[in-house]
């Protein structure tokens, strides 16, 4: 059970998910549901159109997608460990699994909860993403896995962020 060890932030399953090139649709899979559990669950703010469900869905895909292109930069790139051999469809595989904590977003939907479900979510998948991170670049430093996620994630929320203001629905 992969997903159970996603969310259980086991660097054995980010290791098996590393080496696996049949794991990368799952991946992308998990992506994909956990952007449209973002859309859904923010239903929980007030009554959002099936238009809005959509946008919000695709912002999460494409911050996901801004997260995922940074982490490798600033992890490949910029700072590398001496061991480092990276792989972008490893990278994808592990990070798009760090995502499942995601899927949780669903529960936003519920009124008063949204807020909450949503924050809870968003750590839970930076940790995630700092395992996935540390396994597929073969770091052996968790804080400099830490760093390259936190810079990444900081990036990717203001391109949401950005996103959101300048197409996002308006408050009614």
């Amino acid at each position: 059970m992969r997903l159970i060890g996603a969310i259980s932030l086991d660097a054995a399953i980010y290791e098996e998910v590393e080496a696996d090139r049949g794991a990368t649709g799952q991946a992308l899979t998990i992506v994909v549901m956990s952007s449209l559990a973002a859309g859904v669950g923010a239903r929980g703010l007030g009554g959002l159109s099936l238009a809005n469900i959509l946008f919000i869905s695709t912002v999460a895909l494409i911050a996901w997608a801004a997260w995922a292109l940074v982490t490798f930069e600033i992890g490949s790139r910029l700072m590398p460990e001496p061991q480092t051999r990276v792989d972008v469809g490893e990278l994808l595989r592990t990070i798009g699994f760090a995502s499942t904590p995601g899927l949780f977003r669903i529960f936003g939907i519920m009124p008063g909860v949204t807020v909450p479900v949503f924050a809870a979510t968003a750590v839970w998948m930076l940790v995630a993403t700092v395992v996935a991170v540390r396994q597929a670049l073969d770091y052996t430093s968790t804080t400099r896995a830490a760093a390259v996620c936190v810079l990444g994630w900081s990036l990717a929320i203001a391109i949401a962020i950005v996103l959101g203001l300048l197409f996002g629905p308006t408050p009614s």
